[in-house]
């Protein structure tokens, strides 16, 4: 190591001095307390900014999990590898879920459309129409569709009968 010149002995002489003199006010204003005067931890907050600070570790650049990956001696392409054949497993579990639940969305949907028909235009707002199919993936049952299914008799769905309007004299 290069000795230091003159400027940088100086440059720290100096500031080793100043900070001697913090520390001597310190402990002259903690010796001379007065408890109704100024509150010591105003004087300590008034001295303690003109220390020098330490600085603050810097954070790690890559994820601690790949850290360790390399320190134990391997590869970090094949841990990029796995990651990534993690993160396309998750989001292909996800896409079919996301896929089923707008399949059965939809089949309730014709379900209750059939079974309910009071109920259509409830259902029919519920669904979402084509802004919904675009985010699931999933088309939702065209509208033809769900009319014929709602007046063709079948065993799921009777067809219903007509009541007699109440009679207005009496």
């Amino acid at each position: 190591m290069a000795p230091l010149g003159q400027v940088d002995h100086d440059n720290i002489e100096r500031k080793l001095k100043d900070v001697v003199q913090e520390l001597y006010q310190i402990m002259v204003q903690v010796s001379t307390y007065d408890a109704m005067g100024r509150s010591s931890r105003d004087v300590l907050t008034n001295e303690m900014p003109s220390t020098p600070q330490p600085r603050p570790q810097p954070a790690p650049l890559g994820a601690p999990e790949l850290l360790a990956y390399v320190e134990n001696g391997r590869n970090p392409d094949i841990y990029t590898r796995e990651f990534v054949e993690t993160v396309r497993r998750g989001n292909q579990l996800l896409k079919g879920k996301l896929h089923a639940f707008g399949s059965f969305r939809d089949v309730l949907a014709a379900e209750m459309a059939a079974a309910m028909p009071e109920l259509r235009q409830d259902v029919d707002r519920g669904e979402g129409g084509a802004a919904e199919a675009g985010a699931s993936g999933v088309a939702p049952p065209r509208a033809q569709d769900a009319a014929a299914a709602a007046t063709a008799p079948g065993p799921s769905a009777p067809t219903p009968t007509p009541t007699p309007a109440p009679s207005s004299g009496a």
